[in-house]
C-alpha cells in the first residue's frame, strides 16, 4: 500500500511540475492552456501536502517539526535565492552596471519577496507561503477542535477574498500591480487561502488515497463544466494565488477540487498498470525545476530560439541536470534540496 502511495503521489506531482513549466512559458499560445493550468495547479499542491500533515501528538514535538519544516523548505529558498542573485549580479556587473542604489533596491525587494520578486524568482512565493500554511494547520489542529478549525478556515477564507476584492476591485488594475498595492512580508497573506486547500488535502485524505469511480465523474463533470463555461463565454474564471486574484467564493472551491480529482484519479489508475518512471524523476527534482526553470529561460533565450516545446524541454533537463550537480559536487547539496531528514537518537542497548 506504502508503495503504491508513493508512487502516484510521485507521478502526480511530477506531472503538476510539469504544468508549472508550461504555465510560466512568456510567449502566446492559440489554447488559453496557461489560463486553464492556474485554475488548479497551485491548490493542488497545496492539497497533495495536507495530505501528509500529521497532528502533533507528543508533548515537546513541536520545535522539532517546525525546524524540520524549515530547514526542508526555507533552506533551499535561499540557497537559490543567493545563487540566482549571485548569478544576475554578476550579469549585471558584467554588462556595466554600477549603480548601487540599482543592487540595494533589488536587494529589499528580494527581502520581501512573495509577489513582488518577478521575473528568475516568480515561483518563489509558494515556498514561503507553504511553510506558514503549515505553520497556521499546525497551531489549528493543536489548539482547536475539528468544528473550531472549520470556522477558522471560513473565516480565514472570507477575509482572503475581501482582500482580492481590495486588490482587484478598489485598486484596480492589472493583478501583478494591483496586489503589490498591500504590503506583505513573503506572501504571508495567501497563507490564508492556501491553509484551506492544505486543510481539504488533511480532511478528504480517505477520498485522495483512493479515488472510486464516482469521485471521479464528479471531477470529470465539474472540470468539463467549468472549461465548457469558459469557452463559451458564460464564465471569465481566473486564479492567480500569487496575485491576491480569487474570482468566486464557489469555483475557488469547487474548480480547483475537481481538476485535482480527475488528476489525482487518473495517475492513481495509470500508476497501478505503468511504471512512469519518468514522471517519478521529475518529482525527485522537483525543486530544482520549480526554483531554475524561468531562470534558464532568461539566461539560455539570447542564445536559442525558444518556443513553447523548447521553453518546456529546457525548463525541465537543465534545473534536473543542476539538480544533480548540486547533489554530487555541492558540499551539504541534498540538504540544499530539500533533504534534511532529522537524526534518530540511537537508543542504548541492555544487556
Amino acid at each position: 500500500m506504502q508503495k503504491k502511495r508513493l508512487s502516484w503521489v510521485d507521478v502526480t506531482k511530477g506531472f503538476l511540475m510539469i504544468l508549472v513549466v508550461m504555465g510560466h512559458y512568456p510567449g502566446e499560445l492559440d489554447f488559453p492552456l496557461a489560463t486553464y493550468i492556474y485554475w488548479f495547479h497551485m491548490p493542488a499542491f497545496f492539497i497533495l501536502s495536507g495530505m501528509f500533515f500529521k497532528p502533533i501528538l507528543e508533548k515537546g514535538a513541536t520545535k522539532k517539526v517546525i525546524h524540520k519544516r524549515f530547514m526542508q523548505l526555507i533552506v533551499p529558498y535561499l540557497f537559490f535565492l543567493v545563487m540566482i542573485t549571485v548569478v544576475r549580479y554578476g550579469i549585471e556587473i558584467g554588462s556595466g552596471n554600477l549603480d548601487i542604489s540599482w543592487y540595494l533596491s533589488d536587494l529589499w525587494t528580494l527581502v520581501i519577496g512573495g509577489r513582488f520578486v518577478r521575473g528568475a524568482y516568480g515561483v518563489f512565493w509558494f515556498v514561503t507561503t507553504l511553510f506558514f500554511a503549515y505553520l497556521v494547520f499546525l497551531w489549528m489542529t493543536k489548539y482547536f477542535n475539528r468544528t473550531k478549525q472549520i470556522a477558522i478556515l471560513v473565516a480565514f477564507y472570507l477575509i482572503a477574498h475581501i482582500e482580492s476584492l481590495i486588490a482587484m476591485r478598489l485598486i484596480g488594475g492589472g493583478p501583478a500591480e494591483a496586489s503589490q498595492t498591500i504590503p506583505m512580508l513573503w506572501n504571508m497573506d495567501v497563507a490564508m487561502m492556501a491553509v484551506v486547500y492544505f486543510a481539504l488535502g488533511y480532511y478528504m485524505k480517505n477520498i485522495w488515497m483512493d479515488i472510486t469511480k464516482p469521485w471521479l465523474i464528479v471531477g470529470v463533470i465539474g472540470s468539463v463544466a467549468a472549461i465548457s463555461l469558459d469557452w463559451f463565454n458564460i464564465i471569465d474564471y481566473h486564479l492567480s494565488m500569487k496575485f491576491l486574484r480569487y474570482d468566486h467564493l464557489v469555483f475557488d472551491l469547487f474548480i480547483p477540487l475537481s481538476f485535482t480529482l480527475v488528476f489525482v484519479g487518473v495517475f492513481q489508475f495509470l500508476s497501478s498498470y505503468l511504471s512512469m518512471n519518468w514522471l517519478r524523476r521529475i518529482e525527485k527534482h522537483s525543486l530544482s525545476i520549480m526554483y531554475l526553470h524561468i531562470f534558464t529561460y532568461i539566461v539560455l533565450k539570447d542564445f536559442f530560439e525558444y518556443g513553447f516545446i523548447e521553453f518546456t524541454i529546457f525548463g525541465i533537463i537543465v534545473p534536473i541536470i543542476a539538480s544533480i550537480i548540486i547533489q554530487k559536487l555541492v558540499p551539504h547539496g541534498k540538504l540544499f534540496l530539500g533533504g534534511f531528514s532529522p537524526k534518530k537518537r540511537k537508543t542504548p542497548s541492555t544487556q
